[in-house]
């Protein structure tokens, strides 16, 4: 099948590399700035040097309305950065290609936190598939675990961490009493925080991700908005310790209790034996089902690969779809 990668960054380069030995062909890549198609194939080597030497993918006078034009390719893979206000300009892409009867994967949050119902429909309409398990927690495959793997099953709570920069500061902070500042600091120069951590370190991040599952899979219909949010920037280290000394941490958890109605982020104290406790950039998502009681899913959350991995499973379950001829 042919695959159009729009976004063209960390993740999109990362899934380049990944997908030039799968089977699958990258007609079309666009980045901010450029674009190149080729209904052939692309040599996605060529396209990655150009990138890493002039910043562009392709020629600056061609774009992504250009790739959604041509037609040439059967899965679009929108990676490009999160717009959790309104998702765009992703929305609107991702609307196209599938009013246009072309299947979409993307690790976007903002769309498929602000649109979800309106895409799945849109999506069915035309046939084809929407896959989103790279928006919540990289690797982990909560999505298709949820959605296949406890099917049948009622969820009761879901409890998770679900960003690893708050879970890197807090894990840091607890091990070598550093402050919230020098946790921080560290992390922005191990690249696991944005020069502007606001998203993460406020909760917003882990938010998204809660709305996502809940909107998609517990049968919610919730915005960021509902979400009651309190962020890990107000931790000190003598709350750590106090913590420690009664056998416990701090983790910033994210909960849904579907049948309340609830949904909320805020550090919270857990003892130290809980699956939940997981240290550096991990995510850790539990669910308590009505029959298969609690399942605790524990992976890497973020990063190029942990991503590419994600995406390449929905990639691979739409190919086997269509082989089979669903």
């Amino acid at each position: 099948m042919r695959i159009a990668i729009i976004g063209f960054g960390a993740v999109g380069q990362g899934l380049a590399r990944v997908l030039a030995d799968t089977g699958f062909t990258v007609t079309a890549v666009a980045d901010s700035r450029s674009a190149c198609i080729n209904k052939d194939g692309l040599d996605l080597p060529e396209v990655l040097a150009r990138k890493e030497e002039s910043g562009l993918c392709g020629s600056a006078g061609i774009g992504i309305a250009d790739i959604l034009s041509s037609g040439a390719f059967d899965i679009l893979v929108e990676v490009s950065p999160t717009n959790a206000e309104t998702g765009e300009p992703a929305l609107s892409t991702i609307r196209s290609a599938l009013a246009m009867g072309k299947h979409v994967v993307t690790s976007n949050k903002g769309p498929i936190a602000c649109a979800y119902h309106e895409l799945k429909a849109l999506a069915d309409i035309n046939g084809v598939m929407l896959g989103y398990e790279a928006t919540v927690a990289g690797a982990v495959p909560i999505v298709s675990g949820l959605r296949h793997g406890l099917a049948g099953n009622t969820v009761r709570s879901l409890h998770g961490i679900l960003n690893g920069t708050c879970n890197y500061i807090l894990t840091r902070m607890r091990d070598e009493g550093l402050t919230y500042p020098q946790a921080l600091q560290e992390a922005r120069d191990l690249g696991y925080a944005e020069a502007d951590p606001t998203y993460d370190v406020k909760g917003i991040d882990a938010a998204i991700k809660l709305v996502i599952l809940a909107n998609t899979l517990l049968g919610m219909d919730i915005r960021l908005s509902d979400v009651d949010i309190t962020g890990i920037d107000s931790i000190t280290l003598e709350a750590l310790s106090l913590a420690e000394s009664e056998g416990a941490t701090i983790r910033l958890i994210g909960e849904i209790l579907p049948e309340r109605n609830q949904v909320r982020v805020s550090p919270r104290v857990i003892p130290l034996d809980h699956p939940l406790v997981v240290d550096g950039t991990l995510n850790a998502i539990s669910v308590c089902c009505d029959l298969a009681g609690p399942v605790t899913f524990i992976g890497k959350g973020a990063g190029p690969y942990p991503t590419a991995s994600a995406i390449l499973a929905d990639l691979n379950f739409i190919r086997d779809s269509y082989d089979r001829g669903a």
